[in-house]
Formats: C-alpha cells, structure tokens, sequence
C-alpha cells in the first residue's frame, strides 16, 4: 500500500494542472486495490479467487496508469518552471544583488542622501514603494525554487514506488494463473475433440471457414444456450483497458482491411469476457495469433485475437468479467523511467487486441455491441 500512497502525493502535486481532481481519482484507485485485497483475503473457492485476482489486477492496472499521468505531469511542471528560471536568470542576477545590498547596509544609511533632508525624505519614499515589489518577486522566486525542489524528490519517490507497483501486479498475474488453473467448479457445455480441432484448422484459411465448423469440434454438448444479450447491445465493457486504434474496414499500414476493430493497449494488460459465454476455441488460429472465441448466446461470436496468453479451456461457461488472457510485451521494470522532457520512455500502449463480432457467422461492426465512451 505503500505505493498508493506515493500516488495520491504526485495527484495532489499536479492537481493544479489537472482539468478535473487528479486526487479523487487516486484514492478511487486506492479504494479499488483495498477492496480487492479484501475480496482476495476472504476468498475460499477457486472461482471466488479467481475472481478477486482479477479486481485486483485491474486496481493495480488502474493505479500504475494514474500514476504514471500524475509523474508525467510532474515532470512537466518541473521543465517549466526550470525553464522559467533560467529565462530569467539575468533579473534573478539583479534582484539577488539588491537585495543582499540592501541586507548589508544599516537602514539609517539607506535613508541619508547628500542633499539633505529632502532628498533624504525622496528617498525614503521611494524606498517604501519598492521594497513591496522587491519583496513580492523574492517570494514569488523563493515559491517556485521550492515547488522545483519538492517536484524533483517527487518524481524520484514516484519512479521507486512505480517499481514496487509493478512488482505487485505481476505477482497478481502469476498468482491469478495459477488460481485459473486451479479453478475446476465452472461449468461445461461440451467436450473439445483435438483431432478434428487440429483437422479443422487445418483444413480453413479464413476466420469465416473456422467458425462455420465449430460445431464440429465439440463432443456430448449440452442442449440449449446461455440468455440472450440482445438488450445489453451498445452496454457491453470492452474486454480490454486502452483505445480503438483501427475500426472496422479501416486499412492498416500495409493496406489489410478486417471487419473487426484493433485496440491498442500497454503491455501485460489484463483481457476479460464481457459478458458471460462458453469459450469455443482457444489457441493459435491463422495469422490471428493467439485467439479466443466466444459464445454468448446461440448465433454470436465474440472473437479475440493476438493474446500472449490465453485462459481457460473450450467447452467452459465463464462468468462475465472473467479473464480470458493476457496481452505480450516487456515487463522491464525499467518501463517507468521517464526523459528529462517529461516523456515515457516506455509502458506505453504498444500491444494491439483484434475484436470482431460475428453474427449467424456474418461480421458485424463490434462498436455496435460496446460502450465505447471512453475512447471516441
């Protein structure tokens, strides 16, 4: 916890800077993390672990993303005003020399002038009308000397405990694998035949041609079908934290279009079912790389492609919100350092999930089924 609390510091340094309550929203994430490690306490099936892993991840996700904006933001400001003060370097200069020349010099000499007591009372007038300026623009140089010091240490604590952060949340992906794999109380609707798996993949070239054979991959399925989504269409939480990089036909840089739409998101993100759905496939596919599909209900498929990892087995009902996989990239502790220009140097979002939507096996437009208000 004791990087939370190194979060809601660099919130409250930058709120200045901020549109909104930066600090609000890091006591929302640390709020986040201590429910989460309450839940994960008190849980005592594997499901419910699983499920706790997971709120604990996307706190700790949530967390490290604020932070990371609060540290850049700090750096920033910290650019600024250093640049500030080495543009005025030259006034600095002077207003130092009058005012140790001033603390030098006994105040009955600073009011005697050679030509007597009028020019002795001038003086002393004139005097009074600059000491309030000069003494306004040595606090407002003695406030931002201070804001740069407190910046600085700000932002060397922040690096340190974005490390312990890290560290924190890739223990909760290693402990949530090991919890999924642990996990045997969830529900099955068939059985997966490998050989005609391995038959069917290879005998498709197209994502259209795999899903029309899907049904041929299970053995002693279950009659029936989880409820009808229909009434949460455009409700649906995106499986993945980040922002729509391509929509649906748009062509990417070597001019492929997909009917689906690719979200960029930071490395090691965390990849969750939107809704409740059995797993259909799980595993390499095409030139998708790692892919899940889903099934919410009977007629749609929910297809998630370029994972590093993939969870769950084929046949399952997972609840909604459950993990589904992770995305790849480094997880170099070194990803947090910033530049002197207040840049990330790294753990940016650099990973790309493909999410299409198939319905009766015909591609539909994705952004039709989830709430996409944080990313338009």
């Amino acid at each position: 916890m004791r990087w939370l609390a190194a979060l809601a510091w660099v919130f409250v340094a930058g709120g200045a800077l901020a549109q909104t309550d930066p600090a609000d929203a890091a006591r929302a994430a640390a709020q986040r993390l201590a429910e989460a490690s309450e839940m994960l306490e008190a849980a005592d099936g594997a499901r419910n672990r699983v499920k706790a892993l997971t709120e604990t991840i996307q706190a700790y996700q949530d967390g490290l993303q604020a932070m990371r904006e609060g540290l850049r933001r700090a750096a920033i400001r910290e650019e600024t005003l250093s640049r500030d003060l080495q543009s005025r370097e030259d006034e600095v200069a002077q207003l130092l020399g009058v005012l140790m020349a001033m603390g030098d010099t006994p105040a009955p000499v600073l009011l005697l002038h050679p030509s007597g007591p009028v020019g002795t009372a001038r003086s002393g007038m004139i005097v009074a009308e600059v000491t309030p300026a000069l003494n306004a623009r040595a606090a407002d140089l003695r406030q931002t000397l201070e804001e740069v010091t407190i910046l600085r240490a700000l932002q060397q604590s922040a690096v340190n405990t974005l490390r312990d952060g890290l560290e924190g949340v890739q223990e909760a992906r290693t402990a949530l694998s090991k919890a999924i794999a642990d996990r045997t109380d969830l529900p099955r609707r068939f059985t997966e035949d490998p050989l005609k798996t391995a038959l069917l993949i290879a005998s498709t070239e197209t994502l259209e041609g795999f899903a029309s054979g899907l049904n041929e991959i299970a053995q002693d399925e279950v009659p029936g079908s989880l409820p009808g989504i229909e009434d949460r269409k455009g409700q649906l939480n995106l499986p993945v934290d980040g922002r729509i990089l391509r929509r649906a036909g748009e062509a990417d840089a070597a001019g492929i279009t997909r009917p689906g739409i690719v979200m960029v998101t930071r490395p090691q993100a965390l990849v969750t079912a939107p809704t409740a759905a059995t797993v259909r496939y799980r595993g390499p596919l095409l030139d998708y790389g790692n892919v899940i599909i889903l099934e919410p209900q009977a007629g749609i498929l929910l297809v998630l492609a370029g994972l590093d990892v993939v969870y769950g087995e084929a046949g399952q009902v997972l609840p909604g919100g459950s993990p589904v996989g992770l995305m790849g990239g480094a997880t170099d502790m070194d990803d947090v350092i910033l530049t002197g220009t207040g840049q990330e140097t790294g753990a940016r979002q650099t990973e790309t999930l493909y999410i299409e939507v198939r319905e009766n096996n015909t591609p539909v437009n994705p952004l039709e089924w989830f709430r996409t208000d944080k990313d338009d």
